[in-house]
């Protein structure tokens, strides 16, 4: 099993459950919605692109650039979310997990990317 198929695996996992969490609009969601100051519409809006990238990394298995501009899409969401987060005045323990997946994501489009050379 090589990188790309792991990294990809986690990201696929991650934003599948969210993604569907949030359009959903289970409460929880509608917590973080509230919490950050967005509405249900536009975190349901949110969860729609993050199951847009899931779509892009499964074709992505067969069409690597794919899988590698969902993955820059997820990058730009997850640093939304980070300044999103910080202008909120979250602390670490909210912030931390779009900086770890966003980390796997660009992992993610570095090992696909310099797979296609």
């Amino acid at each position: 099993m090589n990188a790309a198929v792991i990294l990809g695996g986690v990201l696929v996992v991650a934003f599948g459950v969210l993604g569907t969490a949030k359009l959903a609009a289970v409460p929880a969601m509608r917590a973080r919605a509230d919490h950050v100051g967005f509405s249900v519409a536009a975190y349901r809006r949110i969860g729609g692109l993050e199951i847009l990238a899931v779509t892009g990394l499964l074709v992505g298995l067969a069409i690597p650039i794919v899988g590698a501009l969902a993955a820059v899409g997820l990058v730009l969401l997850l640093a939304g979310a980070v300044i999103t987060h910080l202008r909120n005045g979250d602390g670490i323990r909210e912030i931390a997990p779009a900086l770890v997946l966003g980390v796997v994501a660009a992992a993610f489009v570095i090992v696909v990317v310099g797979g296609l050379g």
